[in-house]
C-alpha cells in the first residue's frame, strides 16, 4: 500500500461556510500552523455561527477574524486537497484537479429544532471534537504528525 501524499493547500466545504467547515479551517490553522495554507468556503456562504465561535473559543481558538466565502471565489489552482463536511445537504461542487475527501458531519447548527442554548452547544462541541479527530489522524498520516 503507498503512503498517502502531503498536501500544501486545503479547502474545507459545506454549504453555508459558517459552522462546519469554519471550524475545521480554525484547527486546521492551528494544528497545521505554516506547513499548510487553509481556507474554507461554501456553496451558499452566509456568516460565521456564532455558536461555532463559542465552540472554538472554549479550546483556545478564535475564528472571529474568519469570513464566510463563496466557493466560487476560491482560485482552484493551487488547492490540493479538498474536504467536504455535508451529510444531509449537496455539497458544494468545487472544479480543480485537487484530492476529495469526504467527511460527512451532521450539521450543528439545527435551526428549525427548539434547543437551549446549551443544547445547542453540545451539538458545535461534537462537530469540533470529530473534526479535530479527523485532523489530528489525517496530520499524522499525511504531515508526519
Amino acid at each position: 500500500m503507498q503512503p498517502m501524499q502531503p498536501f500544501a493547500h486545503v479547502l474545507f466545504l459545506c454549504v453555508a461556510n459558517s459552522a462546519r467547515s469554519q471550524m475545521a479551517e480554525g484547527l486546521a490553522r492551528h494544528l497545521f500552523g505554516d506547513r499548510v495554507t487553509v481556507q474554507s468556503a461554501g456553496s451558499k456562504p452566509s456568516r460565521v455561527n456564532p455558536y461555532a465561535i463559542e465552540a472554538m473559543k472554549e479550546v483556545g481558538i478564535d475564528i472571529t477574524g474568519q469570513r464566510s466565502e463563496s466557493v466560487d471565489d476560491v482560485d482552484p489552482e493551487p488547492v490540493d486537497l479538498v474536504i467536504t463536511l455535508c451529510a444531509e445537504e449537496v455539497c458544494p461542487l468545487f472544479l480543480g484537479k485537487a484530492e476529495r475527501l469526504h467527511w460527512p458531519m451532521p450539521d450543528p447548527d439545527r435551526k428549525h429544532a427548539d434547543l437551549t442554548y446549551e443544547e445547542r452547544m453540545v451539538h458545535f462541541r461534537v462537530a469540533r471534537d470529530a473534526i479535530l479527530q479527523r485532523l489530528e489522524e489525517l496530520a499524522a498520516e499525511r504531515l508526519g504528525g
